[in-house]
């Protein structure tokens, strides 16, 4: 991976479509900072689109943020969502939270797919989105019977923490399988949380080996709508299931940018 000092490689067209990135928050000394991880900038360049990080919004600002985008990206985060949103108690005081971050990205997500506006989530992002359509998290997946222990070790480098780590089995019929070649993938797993109840109106496009869900689509979605536990971002350019995702990602993204200069343009016509 590029460390962080490293020039940007190419420019983006003048016309890419924008992409919005939620910033996470985070206190740095005594100051608070919004915060996105480089390797969900790149994702989203690579994806051929410019990355607009968003700081915390005002639920009242969203449908202004939407309407100058032409998809999201819901990024993963050392944090997890607030289970007051599904219902429960926190299962562990030391790992961290995010509620400012969930006071908005969970309207933001509703909103989105209302539009039919391209959408790309992962791993917190995931979650987040089951969160948002009604669904709940497990959120300490290791201690479900039958299930297997999700997280990465921490003690490892970071190439490893982020390496092949399970299989992933395709649904046959799926937004995943078109993008994928093959009936599985192997990816990285770095998650403590996972899916309890998948949300109504959902469908599952993959899961691991043990049963948890690790994809799924909205069903009725009016758009890309796709939702991944994994973290295709890491390393994106050298894994084709990563490329095929961000590429397709992209495109639909490009389309909704089309399709939102056009009607820009008739209106001033009209005016």
């Amino acid at each position: 991976m590029r460390s962080a000092s490293e020039p940007i490689e190419a420019p983006l067209a003048r016309n890419a479509p924008r992409v919005l990135l939620p910033a996470c928050n985070l206190s740095l000394g005594v100051h608070p900072f919004h915060v996105v991880g480089r390797k969900y900038v790149e994702a989203v360049r690579l994806a051929g689109a410019y990355p607009v990080i968003v700081p915390a919004a005002h639920p009242d600002e969203l449908e202004g943020w939407l309407d100058q985008a032409d998809g999201v990206l819901l990024t993963g985060s050392p944090s997890n969502v607030h289970p007051t949103h599904f219902g429960a108690e926190v299962h562990d005081p030391a790992l961290p939270l995010d509620p400012l971050r969930d006071t908005w990205t969970l309207p933001l997500i509703r909103l989105a797919l209302a539009r039919g506006l391209p959408l790309l989530a992962i791993c917190r992002g995931f979650q987040e989105a089951n969160v948002a359509l009604g669904g709940s998290l497990h959120q300490a997946v290791h201690e479900q019977e039958g299930l297997a222990d999700h997280r990465a070790d921490d003690d490892q480098p970071i190439d490893l923490q982020y390496g092949p780590a399970h299989r992933v089995l395709i649904e046959p019929g799926g937004l995943l399988a078109r993008l994928t070649t093959g009936s599985e993938l192997t990816v990285n797993s770095l998650h403590g949380q996972g899916i309890d109840r998948l949300a109504p109106g959902l469908r599952v496009e993959a899961r691991a080996p043990d049963g948890l869900v690790e994809a799924f689509t909205p069903v009725h979605g009016r758009g890309f709508a796709l939702c991944v536990q994994w973290h295709p971002e890491w390393q994106a350019g050298q894994n084709t299931a990563s490329i095929a995702i961000l590429q397709a990602f992209g495109a639909a993204c490009r389309a909704w940018r089309d399709q939102r200069q056009a009607a820009t343009s008739t209106e001033r016509n009209q005016g």
